[in-house]
């Protein structure tokens, strides 16, 4: 198990305990969240070694890797990405200002966003741990996905854009990630990073069973307070914040269902609605938030 006996992000000694939540999707062990009194950050604590978590992903129903439409919550998943893979192409097009480009997928998945940015004529290509994902990229899309330990042999200043949606959370290094991810990029290219934010009005409501946490999964729990000084410290200006807006519904409908409410889908809806409407004036407590950072 990995223990911190100071803070990840600002190495304080002023850590302690946030609160405990159980991994409600596969294991139902129990981890505990810490939170740096210092800058805020809070992360999981006691969390399995890089060569331990597999188990912890071990799902036919993780449909990151797997591509599953069995069961609602999935179906929904289905149709919430392909609505967000037009904006997320569009986005992309909009803040780099190229139709093409290089573009670098980290957290590649089934391929789905990297197979769009192909079509429309990027040379798109991919970064992806699980294998059976790795296959499906190759084989549905015609893709070049590597392993992680593959970004290394990339050349520097090599891509336009870099890519990682809901995938730095994952990393047992991040600190590691964003260093190669900067040096990656071209000077002026830009990198976009769709995070969880644990500061969002569903997760100040859902408290320790807001579905976002997902431990053991998910390592680091950033806000934009702390995500600035995160990308900061690895010499990126962030330029802008943007939400996620779908996610909210998703996530709040996962959350009730771990609370045991009944009719949880309406439940969710309901609540989610109205955390949506909030954070179209304030978006930095959205339930999800894409940081846009670019190299200077």
């Amino acid at each position: 198990m990995v223990h911190h006996n100071v803070c990840p992000l600002c190495s304080s000694e002023k850590i302690g305990l946030q609160f405990s939540c159980a991994d409600h999707f596969i294991s139902g062990k129990v981890f505990t969240i810490f939170k740096c009194s210092d800058c805020d950050f809070s992360f999981t604590q006691d969390y399995p070694e890089e060569t331990e978590i597999a188990e912890f992903y071990e799902s036919d129903n993780y449909i990151s890797h797997s591509d599953t439409s069995e069961g609602f919550s999935n179906k929904l998943y289905r149709i919430a990405r392909s609505l967000m893979l037009r904006k997320k192409k569009e986005l992309i097009r909009k803040i780099t200002g190229f139709k093409q480009g290089t573009i670098l997928d980290i957290g590649s998945g089934t391929g789905h966003f990297a197979g769009i940015m192909k079509k429309v004529g990027w040379l798109a290509k991919g970064i992806e741990v699980n294998e059976k994902a790795r296959k499906f990229s190759i084989s549905h899309f015609g893709l070049e996905i590597g392993t992680p330990d593959k970004i290394s042999s990339f050349e520097a200043n090599s891509f336009d854009c870099i890519t990682l949606w809901h995938v730095l959370e994952h990393f047992h290094d991040p600190f590691k990630y964003i260093s190669e991810i900067y040096r990656l990029l071209k000077p002026g290219a830009v990198c976009v990073i769709a995070l969880p934010n644990c500061s969002s009005y569903d997760a100040e409501h859902y408290k320790r069973f807001w579905a976002a946490w997902d431990v053991p999964r998910h390592l680091w729990h950033f806000n934009p307070v702390t995500f600035r000084l995160f990308s900061e410290k690895a010499g990126f200006c962030l330029e802008k914040l943007r939400s996620l807006p779908l996610d909210v519904f998703y996530i709040s409908m996962l959350s009730e269902k771990y609370k045991g409410s009944g009719l949880s889908f309406i439940k969710g809806m309901v609540i989610a609605g109205w955390f949506a409407f909030l954070s179209f004036f304030n978006k930095k407590k959205s339930s999800s938030i894409i940081y846009i950072l670019r190299k200077l």
